[in-house]
């Protein structure tokens, strides 16, 4: 026994891409199975990797009894574990490249198939085989890696691992398409659980919300405590194998109107409002916590299943908006007014531009503005680009597209237009933090959910690429120039 936990300390809980929990399971069930240590050196020096390979072929064909085939697998997750960042990598590529599908093999069967008579049994047991064989030997291994404990979670992080190392080794890009396709089956929608997280929720659970929140950082528990106070809420998706870590949450405030600035909702100073007054609930923040989980969609499900949890709830909400972040439009419009793009101005407000500037070009004169230290505190020049700013940022959201002809290209924009949202409400300097001025010059968008009209949106957005905005857009002024947009009358 005194072994066991020598040999325990011994492992590094925090090597990269795998969590302590994973190691310390692995770890017990490789003690459980009675086998000694494994003895390839963590970088796997190619005097090793025969080793390994023969003993991962050893696993796919699954040679001896039941007991010695799950040592193996112990083992070889204990390799991995054990490994470097070096031996990790010639890991994953050793069951990139050594246990890929057979291509010269795959090349026969489809010629054999090219000479044999349709419908016979010979030629439908030639496609039997063939489609076997379109599968990579190494799923098998992979499949057989879920099923120790805590498996799932082990792939998950392998491939959090992978991810980082893909432009490197491109060949990786196969499998992580294997592992991507095992952890969507696992991570089924059906399989999670919908929770309300409050001040009152595990630690270990708090303390991941701290670690994981993505949009607006949770500077403290003080910070954290604010956001679980009467008129704010969260919600998380929970596996069953993972109950105190979420899979994804989001923050939620209970509101009258539309919310058009971050720190009025967050800042410890912030006000709160008693929930039974409110009738609009502001999603202010989506977190995704696993990036080994990459690829698998959580966000859309857990926004139509809070709204649906908000709705009987609180009675009193009728309306459901975002407050989010533009991400890339600070990187796009300097980059297209660099380039000579249009500034969308009108001439009067081409010339105030210019006389604050002193300079006769509308582009460098904004951009100029924009690098001034502490722009958005100088009441001449917010002035001057309040409205061609939102205006730019409009025409960014509902025309410049990315993959194809109908992807918005801003992701969050994409998320929640694809989803059904329209354009509610631009924000001018909505989040002055540092982060808000660098993402967007502080601008920040209320994307709507209107329940009577989120198939309609979601159908035109995503077959004719059309953008939906409320009448609120006319408020701002900014809607002149702007192409590509569906005013929509507001829900009763």
């Amino acid at each position: 026994m005194k072994d066991k936990y020598k040999f325990k300390d011994k492992i590094d809980p925090t090597i990269s891409g795998i969590s302590q929990k994973t190691i310390h399971k692995i770890i017990q069930a490789w003690y459980d199975s009675g086998n000694a240590p494994p003895t390839i050196k963590p970088d796997i020096p190619e005097k090793d990797q025969q080793l390994l390979i023969s003993q991962i072929k050893s696993c796919i064909t699954n040679t001896g009894g039941e007991i010695s085939h799950q040592a193996k697998l112990i083992h070889l997750a204990m390799i991995y574990i054990n490994s470097s960042e070096q031996g990790k990598k010639v890991f994953l590529k050793i069951l990139a490249y050594e246990f890929d599908v057979d291509l010269d093999f795959l090349s026969k069967k489809i010629e054999k198939l090219s000479i044999i008579d349709k419908e016979t049994p010979e030629r439908i047991q030639a496609e039997i085989e063939l489609t076997n064989n379109l599968i990579p030997p190494r799923v098998t291994f992979l499949e057989q890696l879920s099923t120790l404990p805590n498996g799932f979670i082990f792939l998950k992080d392998m491939r959090e691992f992978l991810l980082l190392h893909i432009k490197e080794i491109p060949r990786l890009q196969k499998l992580d398409n294997d592992i991507h396709s095992i952890l969507k089956s696992y991570f089924d929608i059906n399989l999670l659980k919908l929770r309300e997280i409050s001040w009152e929720s595990p630690a270990s659970t708090l303390e991941h919300l701290i670690n994981y929140e993505a949009v607006h950082e949770i500077k403290s528990w003080k910070h954290l405590k604010h956001r679980l106070f009467s008129d704010h809420i969260m919600f998380g998706f929970f596996h069953p194998t993972m109950p105190y870590d979420p899979l994804i949450f989001v923050e939620v405030a209970l509101v009258k109107g539309l919310a058009d600035n971050i720190q009025k909702l967050i800042e410890l100073d912030s006000e709160h409002g008693n929930p039974d007054d409110a009738d609009t609930a502001i999603f202010y923040s989506i977190s995704s916590t696993q990036k080994g989980l990459r690829g698998i969609s959580f966000g859309n499900f857990l926004i139509k299943r809070v709204v649906k949890r908000i709705s009987s709830d609180y009675p009193g909400i009728k309306n459901y908006a975002t407050l989010s972040p533009i991400p890339l439009f600070s990187k796009w419009l300097i980059k297209h007014l660099e380039e000579g793009g249009k500034p969308l101005c009108k001439k009067s407000e081409i010339e105030k531009i210019i006389k604050i500037s002193d300079n006769s070009d509308v582009n460098k004169s904004i951009l100029m503005m924009l690098k001034t230290e502490n722009w958005h505190q100088n009441n001449e020049i917010t002035s001057a680009l309040r409205i061609p700013l939102l205006r730019l940022a409009l025409h960014y959201l509902t025309t410049v597209k990315r993959h194809g002809k109908f992807n918005a290209y801003d992701p969050v924009a994409n998320f929640h237009l694809s989803n059904g949202a329209e354009i509610g409400q631009l924000n001018w300097l909505g989040d002055i933090s540092e982060n808000g001025l660098n993402q967007s010059f502080g601008i920040m968008a209320n994307y709507r959910y209107a329940r009577n009209r989120i198939v309609e949106n979601h159908e035109s957005y995503m077959t004719k690429g059309e953008v939906n905005v409320t009448k609120n857009i006319f408020k701002n002024q900014i809607f002149g120039g702007v192409k590509n947009i569906i005013i929509k009358k507001e829900s009763k």
